[in-house]
Order: structure tokens, then C-alpha cells, then sequence
């Protein structure tokens, strides 16, 4: 077998890239250790900025989105029960939307059913071979068979835990990682949401989120300690604890109702440089982690997808290597902008165990700034709807 492009993964970078490419008419193939119902099961984040919206109507799959997408011009930040407005709109022109990971995955899976473009989900015992050189090849297990693939090119879109970054060599990579001491639980809900625009909430008690996933389900975190189980967490606690970490206006618009699912996620900053190895390009979570705090991880895949997608199409159509070669700095130095903003967001909102009250009267500080200071609520703002690719 062969293809210009193989792509492991099928979450959504895995997917945005193999339609790009196809709509270029540019050969690949898609490769996903896991059932195709256990990608569409994954819970994550559903804000996405401006770029990742255009970025999927250019892939022709944005009609939904359209129709059922929640466009916000603006979030709130609460800190012991102050609530400060960042509106997005106001300050950069821009909004972002709110459009489930799940949806978008799902109009995704549904355009390259459609097209009829090759994709193998159950893949198992995927190795890369030969990526170093110029004739890479992909080989794995599909019902009980081996099978290679031949290509021109590699795209490691299958996430942390993937095998495309553990096959790079040690001594070719760099990480750099930080691991936060707290995980955010997380409720979903078929209740209206406590507010019209996304709520960021620090307090005594620690961090909470209110969000939603549409007009008529809710989305609920409360930041716990990393060894906290779910199964301690009945619905009546998870939303008293709610209420209590956010300020009253909110909480007295909290509707509690029978969660429809109910997990723990650890939160941490994870980088990995560079993303190019020969012809092996890593993109998505498969080379960069950022907190949820910022809601940049769907976003940061979204850019490295622009990048590799340009990179591709230039080499093909242009007989030029120019954005390939380019390819991991450009998208680096986006990534690495959208981490410091994720850390930022996360030691403001977040109660650290270790934290002094030196620490406190820095993060009160930093809230006051942000109360009394546009030049600092815009930095927030631009943020948080996207940097330029």
C-alpha cells in the first residue's frame, strides 16, 4: 500500500489535517489504535478562537457549527467574589465559539466518511520505520493482518501517549514539563448553564468553571487534589462545592440535575522540540500539553494543523520544501505563547498547596490590575481569542 501522507491519530487534528488534504487532493491515510465510537466518547474542551472556526470552514465542515455553534463575546473572571467581564469583542473585534470537541470530531469523522478516504480505526501495534530518511513507511495489525504503508511523509497526530513521539530517538528531543499538584473534576449536565458567557472562578475553597456545551447542557469543574477519586463525589456534592466557589449571582443560577458523566483530568504544561524528525511531523497533543485554564489544547492543534497543512500543500503543488523546513519553529513559538497565557490563567485561579500568603496578595494583586487596567484586560482578551498564525 501507499499514500503521500499517513496520519496516526483520528482525534481532531489527526482528522482536520487528512480533510485539508484531501480537499487538495493530496493522498492519505488515517491510522487510530481505538474504536471510532471510543474517539467520539472523550469528553474535552469545547472554545474555540476565531482561526480553528475558519480553519474548519475551510475544510468544509463548518456548517453545523454554524447552526449550532454558541458565539461569545466575551468569559468572567471571578476572584473571591468579584466578577470582572473580559469582553472579547470590545477589546480585539473577535469572538470565539463555543462547539464541543466531540461535535467537532463528529463533523470530521461524517466529511471523510462521506469522501470515502481511506481510514483504519482498531489499528493495532503501529511502528514507524525509516522516518529519517526519504522512504518512510508505517506498518500495523489491522483484523488479525500486517500491513505497510508506504510514504512521503509522517504525521504524528495521536496524542500524548502515542507512539510517534516515543519513536523518536532520545537524544533528538527535548522536553520540558510542568505537572500541576490538582486536577479539575468535571460534570456534564443536561441543565441550562448558570450564565450566558463562560465563568472562571477563584476562591478560598480553590478553582471552578462554569461553562456549557449548548443552551440547554452545562459543563461544571471544581479543581481537586490529584489523588481525589470520582466515586467520593456524589452530584450533591459536586454542586455544593460548586456554588460555594463561585460568586452568589452565579451560584443561585447553578440547577443541579443527574450528571451525565463525571471524571477527573490532571492538568499540566508539557513541550517537546522540535516537531520535525526527518519526515515525521508531530502535531496536536502529540508534542505539546497546555491546562485547560486558557482553553488553548483543541486551538494549539488547530495552528499546528494550519502549519503543516500550508507546509504540505506548498511541497506538493510548489515543489517546495520552504514550509517544511519552517514547520516547527513557526509552530513552536505559537505553542510556547499560548503555554506562558495558560500558566498565567492557571496560577492566577488556581489554590496551590503550597502557596504562602506572599503568593495570595500577588494573585489579589494581579485580579485588582486586571480590574483597573485595559491595556492589561486586552492582553487577556488577545489572548484568549488567538494569537496570529
Amino acid at each position: 500500500m501507499r499514500t503521500q501522507v499517513v496520519i496516526v491519530g483520528a482525534g481532531p487534528s489527526g482528522l482536520l489535517l487528512g480533510q485539508l488534504l484531501s480537499r487538495q487532493g493530496i493522498d492519505n491515510v488515517i491510522l487510530e489504535r481505538k474504536s471510532a465510537d471510543y474517539v467520539l466518547s472523550r469528553i474535552r474542551a469545547g472554545v474555540l478562537e476565531p482561526g480553528t472556526v475558519d480553519l474548519l470552514n475551510e475544510a468544509g465542515v463548518g456548517q453545523r457549527l454554524a447552526e449550532e455553534g454558541l458565539p461569545h463575546d466575551g468569559f468572567s473572571l471571578a476572584f473571591e467574589g468579584r466578577l470582572q467581564r473580559v469582553d472579547l469583542k470590545g477589546l480585539t473585534g473577535k469572538q470565539v465559539t463555543v462547539y464541543g470537541q466531540t461535535e467537532v470530531t463528529q463533523d470530521l469523522m461524517d466529511a471523510r466518511q462521506a469522501a470515502g478516504t481511506a481510514s483504519f480505526y482498531e489499528a493495532e501495534d503501529v511502528q514507524l520505520h525509516d522516518f529519517e530518511g526519504a522512504s518512510p513507511r508505517v506498518s500495523f495489525t489491522f483484523e488479525g493482518r500486517r500491513h505497510e504503508i508506504a510514504c512521503d511523509f509522517i504525521a504524528g497526530c495521536d496524542g500524548f501517549h502515542g507512539i510517534c513521539r516515543a519513536s523518536v530517538p532520545a537524544g533528538a528531543i527535548e522536553t520540558f514539563e510542568r505537572v500541576y499538584p490538582f486536577g479539575w473534576l468535571g460534570l456534564l449536565v443536561d441543565q441550562p448553564p448558570a450564565a450566558h458567557e463562560l465563568v472562571y472562578a477563584s476562591s478560598p475553597f480553590g478553582f471552578a468553571l462554569c461553562s456549557m456545551r449548548s443552551q440547554t447542557r452545562s459543563r461544571y469543574y471544581v479543581q481537586v487534589p490529584l489523588d481525589e477519586k470520582v466515586e467520593a463525589w456524589s452530584d450533591q456534592r459536586f454542586f455544593d462545592e460548586l456554588r460555594r466557589r463561585v460568586p452568589e449571582e452565579v451560584a443561585a443560577a447553578v440547577t443541579a440535575g443527574p450528571s451525565l458523566e463525571k471524571s477527573i483530568a490532571p492538568l499540566r504544561s508539557f513541550v517537546a522540540e522540535p516537531l520535525r524528525f526527518g519526515r515525521l511531523f508531530l502535531a496536536g497533543d502529540a508534542g505539546h500539553i497546555v491546562p485547560p485554564t486558557g482553553a488553548k489544547g483543541l486551538n494549539l492543534a488547530a495552528s499546528d494543523v494550519h502549519y503543516l497543512f500550508e507546509a504540505l500543500r506548498e511541497h506538493y503543488a510548489e515543489h517546495s520544501n520552504a514550509g517544511l523546513d519552517a514547520y516547527s519553529g513557526r509552530a513552536l513559538a505559537r505553542v510556547w505563547k499560548a503555554v506562558r497565557f495558560s500558566w498565567s490563567m492557571t496560577n492566577l485561579l488556581h489554590l496551590f498547596p503550597e502557596a504562602s500568603a506572599f503568593d495570595q496578595r500577588i494573585r489579589r494583586a494581579e485580579f485588582d490590575y486586571l480590574t483597573q487596567s485595559q491595556a492589561a484586560l486586552t492582553s487577556v482578551a488577545e489572548n484568549y481569542v488567538g494569537l496570529p498564525y
